[in-house]
């Protein structure tokens, strides 16, 4: 169709293939639309789940949702940004319900849809192989791709300096772990935090945990490398199993999305401590102990995004980086997009913290 362009993309046939780099079309921006020649996308867990078919998305698919490029055309009703303009990508939103309007937009009503389902508004573009649509639009971007259809709200402007392979990540994993510390909990200096699980959310919550001035900060991890990492990041205690974290903590992180651990995570919360939900859980039952909590006045709250609004958010995070305080570059590791499955295999293996595709 006139005004499609060619581009390659990373596609997802069914539940569970691998990747295949593909030829497809992209449409030009509709309204509220911006295409993005995108640069480097970060690899997150829930690329995992989403490609296994747990949850609910478009086969066959584009992936990728943590994306950075830069601006190559914009839809009518876009102006906050225009082309050669860098950016980053983050999850997408109505901006009509409550929770837009409170900048709470991880609570969209419209969230699942908007980021999950690939349901595009009238007058929308989207993906094509010939003349059949690929599911795109997931988290509002699919930037597993030289480009993407990104949208007004997701959209965030960077300085032309950055480096985007590093900066990617902020628009889902880095801010869901610095967000959850900063903004949702707000931890004081001196308080005690504990963070099940030393990934890239994990590790961004240690990060931001030393930015918080928090006293205690104890990581939980299998990987001995991760417990390392954490420690060179600002940990100050570390373990390979509950029973080895001593003591009550005000605020405990679970990252891990392993139902077995919140029983054990409530018992490390002090009083009126607050236990955060940051991973994509399985359904089923937790099998909590009610009494110890309500007993104790202690708090579980579930945070998606890190409960910000990344217009406000990255930007803060970008001043962190700059000032060494986010020094994204101990976690990431850069692949091409070639090497897609390879850098997918050495994520979920733990073996990588942060993989980074690489599209110059």
């Amino acid at each position: 169709m006139a005004g499609r362009i060619a581009i390659d993309a990373a596609v997802v046939e069914t539940p569970g293939a691998p990747f295949q780099i593909e030829r497809l079309e992209i449409d030009p921006p509709g309204p509220g639309q911006v295409l993005v020649r995108i640069r480097a996308c970060g690899i997150c867990h829930t690329d995992m789940v989403m490609r296994d078919g747990d949850l609910p998305i478009p086969f066959p698919v584009v992936l990728g949702h943590e994306g950075a490029g830069v601006v190559a055309a914009v839809g009518q009703n876009v102006d906050h940004v225009m082309p050669g303009d860098s950016v980053l990508l983050s999850f997408h939103s109505c901006g009509a319900c409550p929770a837009c309007h409170d900048h709470q937009p991880g609570y969209c009503t419209d969230f699942v849809p908007r980021n999950f389902l690939g349901v595009r508004q009238p007058g929308e573009g989207g993906l094509w192989r010939g003349d059949q649509p690929v599911g795109g639009n997931i988290f509002g971007q699919s930037a597993f791709a030289t480009h993407a259809l990104a949208h007004r709200d997701n959209v965030v402007k960077v300085d032309a300096d950055l480096p985007l392979v590093l900066l990617a990540p902020l628009g889902c994993g880095i801010q869901t772990g610095a967000g959850t510390v900063l903004e949702t909990l707000k931890v004081a200096p001196g308080e005690s935090v504990a963070i099940l699980g030393a990934g890239a959310v994990g590790l961004a919550a240690v990060m931001a945990a030393v930015i918080a001035g928090a006293g205690r900060i104890a990581v939980l991890d299998r990987h001995a490398h991760r417990l390392d990492l954490a420690r060179q990041l600002g940990a100050t205690e570390t373990a390979s199993e509950t029973a080895d974290l001593v003591g009550l903590f005000d605020y405990v992180l679970d990252t891990t999305g392993v139902l077995a651990l919140l029983e054990p995570a409530v018992a490390l919360l002090a009083q009126r401590g607050t236990l955060a939900l940051i991973a994509a859980y399985p359904p089923g039952a937790a099998g909590l102990d009610a009494s110890a909590i309500m007993s104790m006045g202690r708090r579980i709250v579930g945070v998606i995004e890190g409960g910000v609004d990344p217009q406000q958010f990255i930007p803060r995070l970008i001043e962190y980086y700059r000032d060494g305080r986010l020094p994204l570059e101990k976690i990431t590791k850069i692949y091409n997009l070639d090497n897609i499955e390879q850098a997918f295999a050495a994520s979920k293996m733990g073996s990588v913290i942060k993989a980074v595709i690489s599209i110059p």
